[in-house]
C-alpha cells in the first residue's frame, strides 16, 4: 500500500501467516503497530488492519522488507534480506517518500548491510529519502513497551512533519 512522495513509507520485515491470509498489514492479534501508530500521534484514531488504506490520507504507506510469509521472521535467510534490501532501494528510488521507517532495527541491518544501526535516524539515505529505523511492533519484542515505541514513533513523525493527532 504505497504511492508517490509520501511523507512516511513504513516498511514491515516481512508478511506473517495472518497479513498473508487477510491482505492487511500488521494484522495479527497481539502486534502493537496500530496502536502505536496512534499514540505517537501519526492517526487521529486507532485504525484496524482492515482500514490500511485509510494512512495514505495522512501521507504515509506500508510496503515489506521481504515478500515471502513466515510464521517468524528469523525464517528468513540472509540472502532474501539482502535482495529485499535491493528491491526496497528500487522502491524508494521510484517512489521518493520523504522518510522511509524500516520497522525493526535486525531488519535493516540485515537489508542494508549495517551492522552497527540502532533505532533513530540514520546517516545513509536513498535519494533525497532519509531513514529512521524504529523498534518492531511484533508482541514478541519485549525490550519496547507500546508507550516507549510510541515515543520513538512521535520523534520520526515531529522529524517528517507529520501532522500531529496525538489522541486526547
Amino acid at each position: 500500500m504505497v504511492a508517490d512522495g509520501l511523507q512516511v513509507l513504513f516498511c514491515g520485515i516481512n508478511p506473517g501467516l495472518t497479513t498473508a491470509a487477510t491482505g492487511h498489514h500488521f494484522a495479527r492479534p497481539g502486534n502493537r503497530f496500530w496502536p502505536v501508530l496512534h499514540l505517537s500521534g501519526f492517526t487521529p484514531r486507532l485504525l484496524r488492519p482492515a482500514e490500511q488504506r485509510e494512512l495514505l490520507s495522512y501521507g504515509l504507506g506500508i510496503t515489506n522488507v521481504v515478500a515471502r510469509p513466515t510464521a517468524r521472521a528469523d525464517e528468513l535467510t540472509a540472502e532474501e534480506y539482502a535482495e529485499g534490501g535491493r528491491l526496497l532501494t528500487t522502491k524508494v528510488t521510484r517512489l521518493k517518500p520523504r522518510w522511509l521507517a524500516v520497522v525493526g532495527v535486525t531488519a535493516y541491518r540485515a537489508a542494508f548491510a549495517d551492522r552497527t544501526a540502532r533505532v533513530g535516524p540514520q546517516q545513509r539515505t536513498i535519494g533525497d529519502t532519509r531513514i529512521w529505523v524504529l523498534p518492531n511492533p511484533s508482541g514478541l519484542n519485549a525490550h519496547w513497551t507500546a508507550t516507549t515505541m510510541a515515543q520513538e514513533y512521535a520523534r520520526l513523525r515531529q522529524a517528517a512533519g507529520v501532522d500531529d493527532h496525538l489522541p486526547g
